[in-house]
């Protein structure tokens, strides 16, 4: 099992972030079929301010590549980004087109 950690912003609304908030409490069940599909074991989002913090924990079959190329064939997937990029906005050192942006590790404290 494996652990990755992206980043991303919304843009910086109240309004706008109220509602990407309530479409995640709601989050379609295609989308959630294609995340599980994927063999991502469990996601998590984190907020502080416009900042996005996602923790995924996935298995062994698991791969980018995969997920993306999955993604890009499933039109409820295309629908949903379609729709969350109205509240979201590139990092700074995001490139053309990128969305979420893997984070590295920089830490780890481990008590044995």
């Amino acid at each position: 099992m494996a652990r990755y950690c992206l980043a991303l912003d919304l843009k910086d609304d109240p309004q706008l972030i109220a509602e990407y908030e309530d479409h995640h409490k709601k989050v379609w069940p295609e989308i959630l079929k294609s995340i599980h599909d994927a063999g991502i074991i469990a996601m998590e989002i984190y907020r502080v301010g416009n900042r996005l913090f996602m923790i995924m924990e996935v298995n062994n079959t698991f791969s980018f590549e995969q997920k993306s190329k999955a993604d890009s064939t499933n039109q409820k997937v295309q629908a949903w980004e379609e729709l969350m990029w109205k509240y979201q906005q590139p990092l700074s050192v995001a490139k053309p087109g990128e969305k979420w942006i893997l984070m590295e590790k920089i830490f780890e404290s481990v008590k044995n």
